[in-house]
């Protein structure tokens, strides 16, 4: 938006202010960018009879729009790296894709840019060092969050706070101000800072890593990682593509280890569940993850090598229905639509990739759209 604000004396100032609007999906905030630019307007004091005052129209200068992280990202800008290097060093070379590859009667591509956003914020928050932590509240483990105070059932008739994020599995965050009713909820697997936690509180003041907001969240749901841990690996799912990227910084550069297709979670109630958005952590593996049959305590059967990186999502291989034992490779499913219950399917091979590759509490997770 642009506006022209004038002040009139004997010369004429006028202010051109361009507002520019970056948001951000995850939480519904506005950053406010104002940019201003002065034109001078003089006017010279006519003194003869036959002169007529006339004003000429202000001459505003087109302003280009500042670039900004794009729509559906997490993450607001801090003092990013100048620039990321991203090069090619596979150490997975099956099923590899191409950066841009052909997809029915369209094309599917590897978001480089979107991911070099993400990479610069991964070396920015690693500028100083900082008591990092990780929310965890897998399967309600450490206790089911109190409910917010504004809330709404979504479509699988769960709880969730204004921003849809579901009570069950999250960890309340409570506003500075006010430490009785939790103002949101925060996704399990979530990267954030410690700011401040005495040993006699109840509370921990933390900072989170996607928009740099403080809030109190329990202690009881926050496992601490310390001050000395590096995140130099990174993993990409992209739910838009159906692909999957894993990424190592080494040097200067960030390193592409793999690119392979993937299958991410879809929206299909009361069971399966998108893969939700966002930046986490790492956090549990398995060599072999138990799945039920839906609505019921049945063994459905298991998905080899799972990389558990928030609520019940995995990175894992192509899922074995019981009664069968053995794994199977690939599946033609793969890297063409959501199918799964929020995990992100994978190769099998792959996922053992991944598996032994990627350090747990050391390795980022982006799922992107």
């Amino acid at each position: 938006m642009v506006r022209l604000l004038c002040k009139q004396d004997d010369k004429i100032t006028c202010y051109l202010e361009k507002i520019v609007y970056l948001r951000y999906s995850n939480k519904s905030r506005v950053i406010m960018m104002t940019r201003t630019v002065f034109i001078l307007l003089i006017s010279s004091l006519c003194t003869l009879s036959y002169c007529t005052p006339r004003t000429e129209p202000a001459q505003t200068e087109v302003l280009t729009p500042v670039d900004s992280i794009s729509k559906d990202s997490t993450v607001i800008v801090e003092t990013l790296p100048s620039r990321i290097e991203i090069e090619k060093e596979l150490l997975y070379d099956k099923h590899t894709l191409e950066d841009t590859y052909p997809y029915k009667d369209t094309t599917r591509e590897f978001q480089w840019e979107k991911m070099k956003e993400r990479l610069s914020l991964l070396e920015s928050i690693q500028k100083e060092p900082s008591q990092w932590a990780i929310l965890q509240n897998y399967k309600n483990r450490n206790g089911e969050a109190p409910l917010v105070k504004v809330f709404k059932r979504d479509a699988y008739k769960r709880v969730s706070d204004t921003l849809g994020v579901e009570r069950y599995q999250s960890v309340p965050l409570y506003l500075m101000t006010d430490t009785v009713t939790p103002e949101i909820y925060g996704r399990d697997g979530s990267l954030v800072r410690i700011k401040a936690m005495g040993k006699d509180s109840k509370f921990a003041r933390i900072q989170t890593v996607y928009d740099g907001e403080e809030w109190y969240a329990p202690r009881k749901y926050i496992k601490q990682i310390g001050d000395t841990v590096v995140f130099d690996k990174a993993i990409f799912v992209d739910r838009h593509n159906q692909n999957i990227a894993t990424l190592e910084h080494v040097g200067s550069k960030w390193l592409v280890r793999s690119m392979n297709p993937a299958t991410t979670g879809q929206y299909h109630p009361p069971y399966a569940q998108e893969t939700p958005l966002g930046m986490y952590v790492l956090q549990e593996k398995k060599s072999r993850m138990i799945y039920l049959v839906d609505g019921s305590k049945e063994t459905g059967g298991f998905a080899p090598y799972a990389n558990r990186f928030t609520n019940g999502a995995y990175i894992h291989g192509v899922p074995v229905n019981a009664p069968r034992k053995s794994l199977i490779e690939y599946s033609p499913s793969l890297g063409t639509i959501p199918r799964s219950h929020m995990c992100v399917r994978n190769a099998t091979s792959h996922a053992r990739f991944v598996y032994d590759w990627a350090p747990v509490n050391e390795t980022i997770v982006f799922v992107l759209e």
